[in-house]
C-alpha cells in the first residue's frame, strides 16, 4: 500500500504548512502530491508552485474537471506541467456535476460518460502528437464544424516531454468506474468503502475486460482519498470527519442529484444520508454533522487509536486500492507513514 498526500482546494486562501506537507511527503516516499478544483482555486497553478520544490515526488490533478478548459487547452497544460517537473505529471480529470458544470462554467452537463471518453481522446492524440487532430465526435469537434471555416487541423508546436501521460479519472457510478478501468490509467475514488470492495471489484473487470483496454488490474492503479485521523478517543477522531461527511452526502449537488449521497446510499445509509440532507438543505447544519454515524465515518476513513487503525487497515490491503491519498501537518504524515507503510 502506497501513501499519497492530499491538497484539496481551499476557500480563504492558501492551506498555511503546505510547503512544509509536501516537502515531508517527499522526505517520507509518499507517491504523489495531488491538488483539486472546484468552483475557486484551480489545480494546476498549485500544484506547479509547489511543485517546483520538489525533486521525486509525483505530482497530479485530483481532479481537473473538464468543463473548465477545452481538451486542448488541458493537453497543453498536461504537456507544459510534464516537462517542468521532468516527467513527473500525471493528469487527473472528472466530470463534476450538473450545478457545477452548467452554472458555474456555464457548459452542458449532459452525457458526461461520453463526454469524458471524447475528452480523453483527443487530450491523448495531442500529447501522442502524432499528427494533426481532427476529431469528429458528438460533443468535441477539430475544427469546429460550425465556425467561419477557417479553422485547420493543428499539431501542437511543443514537443511532449513524454508521448503519453498518465491519465486518471474521477469515478464514482459503476458505469463510470468501468469506463475508467477501459480508457484510464488510474481511478481515483473520493469515497471508497472497502465494504463495498466486491462492487467495485466488478465494475472495473468489466472494463478492463472490454476490447481496447488499456491496463489489466495489475498495473491499473487505484488512489483513494481516505481521511486518517489518530486518536485514542474515537468519536473525537470521527467528529473531524463528520463535518465533511454532511457537506457531501447533505449539501452538495442537487436534492435528487446528489452523486456522493449515491454512494454512502450503496453502503447502507441512504435513510441516515436523507435525513442529514433534510437537516442540511433545511439550514441546520450543526444537526445534520451531529446525524453523521460513527460508523459511516469508520466506513471510509481510518480513525481511533493506532491499534484500531492497524486493525482497519487489513480490510483496505484486501481491497482494489493500491495507493491512500491521505491529508494532514507532518507529523500526521509521519505517524501515517509508521502504521500504514511499514
Amino acid at each position: 500500500m502506497q501513501l499519497a498526500l492530499g491538497m484539496g482546494y481551499w476557500s480563504a486562501g492558501p492551506p498555511a504548512g503546505a510547503a512544509d506537507q509536501i516537502a515531508a511527503a517527499e522526505r517520507l516516499d509518499f507517491d504523489c502530491v495531488w491538488t483539486a478544483e472546484a468552483y475557486g482555486s484551480d489545480a494546476l497553478t498549485p500544484l506547479a508552485w509547489w511543485g517546483a520544490a520538489t525533486e521525486r515526488i509525483q505530482l497530479g490533478t485530483s481532479i481537473c474537471q473538464i468543463s473548465a478548459r477545452t481538451p486542448a487547452a488541458m493537453a497543453m497544460a498536461a504537456m507544459t506541467m510534464d516537462h517542468l517537473s521532468d516527467g513527473r505529471f500525471r493528469l487527473g480529470l472528472g466530470a463534476s456535476g450538473p450545478q457545477v458544470v452548467e452554472g458555474w462554467y456555464g457548459q452542458p452537463y449532459s452525457k458526461p460518460l461520453a463526454r469524458t471518453r471524447e475528452y480523453v481522446e483527443i487530450v491523448r492524440s495531442i500529447i501522442d502528437r502524432g499528427e494533426p487532430v481532427t476529431y469528429d465526435g458528438a460533443h468535441y469537434q477539430m475544427p469546429i464544424s460550425d465556425g467561419t471555416g477557417l479553422g485547420k487541423p493543428l499539431k501542437s508546436t511543443l514537443h511532449p516531454r513524454r508521448n503519453e501521460i498518465p491519465i486518471y479519472l474521477g469515478a464514482e457510478g459503476p458505469k463510470n468506474v468501468a469506463m475508467t478501468a477501459e480508457i484510464a490509467d488510474g481511478w481515483l475514488p473520493l469515497f471508497f468503502s472497502p465494504k463495498d470492495n466486491d462492487f467495485y471489484q466488478t465494475a472495473l473487470d468489466e472494463g478492463f475486460s472490454r476490447p481496447g483496454a488499456r491496463k489489466s488490474a495489475e498495473d491499473f492503479d487505484v488512489a483513494a482519498v481516505v481521511p486518517i485521523v489518530i486518536n485514542d478517543d474515537l468519536e473525537a477522531a470521527a467528529d473531524m470527519i463528520r463535518p465533511m461527511l454532511a457537506l457531501y452526502a447533505g449539501g452538495m449537488g442537487a436534492k435528487d442529484a446528489n452523486f456522493h449521497l449515491d454512494v454512502f446510499a450503496r453502503m447502507g445509509y441512504e435513510d441516515v444520508c436523507r435525513k442529514i440532507q433534510e437537516l442540511y438543505l433545511g439550514g441546520d447544519k450543526k444537526a445534520a454533522v451531529a446525524a453523521v454515524p460513527t460508523d459511516m465515518v469508520e466506513s471510509i476513513a481510518l480513525v481511533g487509536p493506532p491499534a484500531k487503525i492497524v486493525d482497519d487497515l487489513a480490510a483496505w490491503q484486501e481491497s482494489v486500492v493500491k495507493t491512500m491519498i491521505i491529508s494532514g501537518p507532518p507529523t500526521l504524515l509521519e505517524a501515517a507513514a509508521e502504521l500504514i507503510m511499514s
